[in-house]
């Protein structure tokens, strides 16, 4: 539908509240219980209106994230940092961090292709993050005062992270190993957050600001680049 000239991705679900999100590339979507008159509906966008403009426009300053071809010579982020992509062959595929040169080392076969090196690239990715989540959960898990019963590693193209609260699993998006650590810890302190309130309201976070006092900080570099277009402004 549209309201005051903005084009609204309206969805009817089972809820009790009114939600508004902006998306990166400016769509709008606006999910709602599912007999909210159409009045309430446009009254809802128009108070809020304002606060839409600037989502986009913000959004619309953000940098493109960089497509690396997976060889020598490519730039590749790593918790923040830039390191230097050397491709050296090898008949067995690994990645070498070389903290020293800021370089990461990737070696696969001569033939390989610029997927199957990416492919490479994301295991060891994956590898790292989950080696570090263990110890930062154990770090914010007592200060959130709450457990995740499970947690999981996905590529995600629209979340930073999600939350199970029923069977209080969290899961990660894997892109966050590319980000500095802080953001990372920005996003599981979010999910854990979620295990005491379901909704982004305002108990919501006032704990977050107990939880994390400088979240904002990290919210913002974490989504100084863009996630994909339809990317969420923030976690879930």
């Amino acid at each position: 539908m549209e309201i005051a000239g903005l084009k609204i991705d309206l969805v009817r679900q089972r809820m009790r509240s009114l939600r508004l999100t902006v998306y990166a590339g400016g769509r709008i979507r606006v999910a709602v219980p599912l007999h909210t008159p159409t009045a309430a509906i446009e009254a809802f966008v128009q108070a809020r209106r304002a606060w839409i403009e600037q989502h986009q426009q913000r959004f619309a300053a953000r940098e493109p994230a960089p497509t690396p071809r997976y060889e020598t010579g490519d730039t590749v982020p790593f918790l923040g940092q830039a390191y230097a992509l050397e491709v050296r062959p090898a008949a067995r595929p690994r990645v070498e961090l070389q903290p020293g040169t800021q370089q990461l080392h990737l070696y696969a076969p001569t033939d390989s292709t610029a997927a199957q090196r990416e492919a490479i690239l994301a295991a060891w990715y994956r590898q790292q993050l989950r080696q570090r989540l263990p110890e930062l959960l154990a770090k914010w898990e007592p200060v959130v005062g709450r457990t995740a019963a499970a947690w999981g590693i996905k590529q995600m193209r629209t979340r930073w992270g999600t939350c199970n609260i029923g069977a209080a699993r969290i899961w990660l998006n894997l892109e966050l190993i590319k980000r500095p650590l802080p953001c990372l810890e920005y996003v599981l302190v979010h999910e854990l957050t979620h295990l005491h309130e379901r909704l982004h309201n305002a108990r919501f976070w006032s704990l977050a600001d107990q939880f994390m006092p400088d979240w904002r900080t990290h919210r913002a570099e974490l989504n100084r680049v863009l996630l994909a277009p339809n990317a969420s402004p923030d976690a879930d």
